[in-house]
């Protein structure tokens, strides 16, 4: 699973040629990464792997694998840190889910706040999800439904966030897909990550989410931090 090629059969044939001349080990391709003589760790974590292919349920969401280990990484890490977990926006709560499986979130003493949309119409800033519906809010609710510390919020993300979010936050994860909403959310929510919490920031790498870097980038040098471009995509931020 690639996002932009212009002819994606040639792209793919291109990519198998290059596998072809390598060991036929530490191979990772997907979600626009290649890359040959890796350990790929995750792939032999048998906890990670089990609470994946138990939520995954499309292509894109087995595409992007890589991503999903950076939060639950990320998450386990937290779970030593004081204050709650927080994710804008959840979408279909996939890897919210394959996070509290990951990090045996029934047993910890942390809340979990989701919040998206849900829905979409085309007066909206953000570009739409193929499952955005009326009933999305409803379905990711019942995908929680065993774990009453999760907390499901549909609204705008920031303005939500006024209404319901912790006062403490350990990981924070950002999805928004739009440059205005995550800034919005890290100038409310910044302040409350303790010392040693983790921000996760989705889109931070990708040239087509440009807007969100160069929104974020003065925001946290002005905080005095960095953001590390990971190769996935993703930003990250300990606090």
């Amino acid at each position: 699973m690639f996002w932009g090629p212009a002819n994606h059969d040639e792209f793919t044939k291109g990519i198998q040629h290059a596998i072809n001349q390598v060991a036929p080990h530490g191979i990772f391709t997907g979600d626009n990464i290649f890359t040959f003589g890796r350990n790929l760790s995750f792939l032999d974590d048998k906890k990670f792997i089990t609470a994946f292919t138990k939520h995954v349920e499309t292509d894109v969401e087995k595409a992007i694998i890589w991503r999903i280990n950076i939060l639950c990484w990320a998450a386990n890490q937290s779970l030593r840190i004081k204050g709650d977990f927080v994710e804008c926006a959840c979408y279909k709560g996939i890897s919210a889910r394959i996070v509290c499986d990951y990090v045996e979130f029934d047993k910890s003493d942390k809340n979990y706040y989701l919040y998206d949309l849900f829905e979409h119409s085309a007066d909206m800033e953000h570009h739409s999800m193929p499952e955005h519906s009326a009933d999305l809010y409803s379905q990711v609710k019942q995908r929680f439904n065993d774990l009453p510390q999760v907390h499901i919020t549909q609204g705008a993300v920031p303005d939500v966030l006024h209404q319901v979010s912790p006062e403490k936050i350990a990981f924070l994860h950002l999805d928004l897909n739009n440059s205005a909403a995550e800034l919005g959310a890290l100038e409310l929510l910044f302040d409350r990550v303790s010392t040693g919490g983790i921000i996760i920031l989705d889109d931070y790498g990708w040239l087509a989410y440009r807007a969100q870097k160069e929104a974020e980038d003065p925001f946290f040098e002005k905080h005095g931090y960095r953001v590390l471009e990971l190769p996935t995509g993703q930003g990250l931020v300990i606090k």
